[in-house]
């Protein structure tokens, strides 16, 4: 028996809205199947149906005179009838929309369908590799088209593209282990355990056509600046390679670490900056937990996913080991960043290159890669990198402690100029790795500046849609609103969708007024413990210290960069004033 939700809705919104719901709730109660009806009359939406009630339906029967949103029912069958027919025709409406099911299953079952899959069990070796091999032989003796990942000790082999995943029709994981699914949201999606494709691989196949259930659904309609922000992202991401890709790799896994430890250190600053030093108290443990726990594994975590990106799970163990031995050497995130480097392609060399016979295959990736990758890592760190990288961190840090005035005044105008010139892409990342990396090393003035300037150009952009309406379109004057949230979040991305429309005008507005702002954050003496939140860690006590002065930097900046976009952008002309125009030159007859 079937699941079915449905609308009925008709332009007076009274009478035929709720005799077609009636009808269609005892035809269909006496066919056995259950039914849920969101009725829209003209006082009100009655039973409004929910997301759970629409994801567990097998089929949406829309019987409605008016037009109703349909983007809520992505992914289901849905039938379309009005009122007066479910009225006079209900037992045929409703075959014919529960024949929508099986012809979902028949187009499901056809020969050339694509599916794409991931197999993985936790030791990553034998089960892996033999349930890939059962889904590819089920799946060809259909006819159909199948693409295998197998996520095992060695790392991901035969990964899956975006072609094979834009073409396919299915996708199945097979896996007894977390596998990342955001890369298949809008398609069928089914999951079991790595066994049952082992034991049964056609029984998988026929239960994923059957019970697949689309992924996340489609996004909703209309202009949304944040999602823009989450496409540029992720083209961003999509277009990394080489070092980049993979020192970005670290940086995003070392993250969420730094912003917890500096926000526990700022937490631990209310009690006073000194009051974390007696033994027993409140503030003592938060930076027991922020700077004794979180910064210190700060730098392990990038080097040991620096390590993963480049080599996999091989990379992941001396990568770790290797971040550790730089904390306790004296090199800190430099050192992290080498030795994040040396042991993934030391683990990607050592993983490509040793050949074992098939019965000791299984030695490989828990015995051998971790053993002589980790003892490669562990020994060029401690008698190679490990005490020139820590001299050079040395200098580093007590030339940026000693800096003067003015030279302190360049060092912001740089760093924040560098936050907006692309927004978020390799440059800004440039800027805020070296800040966040300064954190370990007590040095806080960098990551004050950074922040700020990373905040001023959607902030400057929302203001300027507020008070040059001229110079912008209508969809961006409403996406002014959000660029604000997400400049007072300090995610410069905000800016990104305004700056593709105009960049030889928006690019140059920002890059200014975010240098501008760095060089006061500098020049006041402004430093910022915590590396994210924006706005919303300011209301720390002592997280930063001179907190107007930072504040009236921000402000300043935001002013520069909207007055500079006022003055170079110029007032759009409306396509109503040039319509009058065109329609008498058509009228002039020629000579």
């Amino acid at each position: 028996m079937s699941n079915i939700v449905a609308v009925t809705a008709c332009p007076t919104g009274i009478a035929h809205t709720h005799m077609a719901a009636e009808a269609l709730s005892e035809i269909a109660t006496l066919k056995g199947h259950t039914i849920r009806i969101e009725r829209q009359s003209a006082q009100g939406v009655t039973n409004p149906l929910t997301a759970e009630e629409i994801a567990a339906a097998d089929l949406v029967l829309l019987a409605t005179d008016i037009g109703s949103d349909k983007d809520r029912f992505a992914g289901k069958p849905v039938f379309e009838t009005s009122t007066s027919e479910a009225l006079r025709k209900t037992e045929g409406v409703l075959d014919a929309a529960l024949a929508l099911i099986q012809e979902e299953t028949e187009n499901m079952s056809g020969d050339k369908l694509k599916v794409v899959a991931i197999t993985s069990c936790p030791t990553g070796i034998a089960h892996t590799f033999m349930a890939a091999a059962a889904l590819q032989k089920a799946a060809g003796a259909r006819g159909w088209e199948i693409a295998v990942e197998t996520q095992g000790s060695v790392g991901s082999q035969n990964a899956l593209t975006e072609e094979q995943i834009a073409a396919a029709d299915l996708v199945v994981i097979a896996a007894d282990t977390h596998v990342d699914d955001s890369r298949f949201t809008g398609k069928k999606f089914y999951s079991t355990s790595v066994g049952a494709a082992v034991k049964g691989a056609n029984a998988v196949l026929d239960a994923a056509v059957a019970e697949g259930e689309i992924l996340g659904g489609a996004a909703p309609a209309g202009r949304n600046l944040a999602d823009e922000v989450k496409k540029a992202k992720a083209a961003r991401s999509s277009q990394r390679s080489g070092p980049y890709k993979h020192l970005l790799t670290g940086v995003s896994y070392m993250l969420p670490l730094v912003v917890a430890g500096g926000l526990l250190i700022a937490l631990s600053f209310v009690f006073g900056i000194k009051a974390f030093e007696e033994e027993g108290t409140l503030a003592a443990a938060l930076m027991a937990i922020g700077g004794g726990a979180a910064f210190k594994l700060m730098v392990p975590v990038l080097a040991g996913f620096i390590a993963f990106s480049i080599a996999d799970r091989p990379g992941l163990t001396p990568g770790l080991i290797g971040g550790m031995l730089a904390v306790n050497l004296g090199s800190g995130f430099l050192g992290g960043i080498v030795a994040g480097f040396l042991a993934g392609y030391t683990a990607r060399w050592l993983r490509d290159n040793i050949h074992l016979p098939q019965n000791l295959e299984g030695l490989k990736p828990v015995l051998i890669l971790p053993l002589l990758s980790t003892l490669v890592t562990g020994l060029v760190m401690v008698y190679v990198i490990g005490e020139p990288v820590a001299a050079i961190l040395a200098a580093m840090t007590a030339f940026l402690q000693s800096l003067g005035t003015a030279n302190a005044v360049v060092l912001g105008l740089v760093l924040g100029g560098m936050m907006a010139v692309d927004m978020g892409g390799p440059i800004n990342k440039a800027a805020y790795t070296f800040a966040v990396g300064l954190l370990t090393s007590d040095t806080y003035a960098p990551m004050a500046a950074v922040m700020a300037a990373g905040m001023t150009p959607p902030l400057g952009l929302a203001l300027a849609t507020l008070i040059a309406k001229n110079r912008f379109t209508e969809e961006e004057r409403e996406a002014g609103g959000a660029a604000a949230v997400l400049g007072l979040s300090f995610i410069t991305e905000g800016a990104i969708p305004f700056a593709a429309k105009d960049p030889a005008r928006v690019i140059p507005a920002i890059i200014v007024g975010s240098a501008i702002t760095g060089a006061l954050v500098m020049f006041l003496g402004c430093e910022l413990v915590a590396p994210h939140g924006g706005i919303f860690v300011l209301a720390i006590p002592n997280a930063v210290t001179n907190l107007g002065a930072y504040a009236v930097a921000i402000v300043i900046g935001t002013l520069i960069t909207t007055g500079l976009l006022v003055a170079l952008k110029k007032p759009l002309v409306a396509k109503a004033d040039a319509l009058p125009a065109q329609k008498v030159a058509k009228a002039v007859p020629a000579e």
